[in-house]
């Protein structure tokens, strides 16, 4: 049986609870259109479950906690439209099981965090219309499992 949470055009949606830490067996975290809400929890790390997160046009967000590292299990990742997130915690390299890491439309995402060449099941990157991206680091060649890299609309990259 599969947990899902599915959190949709909450616009007035300023935060989660700090008690989502204690849904050990979510496995599925899908937040769209949440424009107010400013960052996940911290407790977001104890949720060693999950298996997909989706931020959908979460555009007030401009980080992520570092606890996010410790979702060492989590596969999928997906940051789309959240159009104030600027940076990435180091802790992301923490994700040894992410196979899937899609960034689109994060205008303001400025740089990837050299960690990033830690994430050795990592299989497919796509980077689209994040404007503000200048260069990927160089680790980004230590990535043994990887397929696929999508890029389009990062002009300045």
């Amino acid at each position: 049986m599969h947990s899902k949470t599915l959190i949709c055009a909450c616009s007035n949606l300023l935060e989660l609870p700090t008690s989502i830490g204690q849904l050990n067996a979510l496995q599925n975290l899908h937040l769209s259109s949440c424009s107010k809400l400013q960052e996940l929890p911290i407790f977001i790390g104890q949720l060693s479950a999950f298996q997909y997160i989706d931020l959908l046009s979460c555009s007030k967000s401009q980080e992520l906690p570092t606890s996010i590292g410790q979702l060492n299990a989590l596969p999928n990742f997906h940051l789309n439209n959240c159009s104030n997130l600027q940076k990435l915690p180091t802790s992301i390299g923490q994700l040894t099981a992410l196979q899937n890491l899609h960034f689109n439309d994060c205008s303001s995402l400025q740089e990837l965090p050299t960690s990033i060449g830690q994430l050795s099941a990592l299989q497919n990157l796509h980077l689209n219309d994040c404007l503000s991206l200048q260069k990927l680091p160089t680790s980004i060649g230590q990535l043994n499992a990887f397929q696929n890299f999508h890029s389009s609309k990062c002009y300045n990259l």
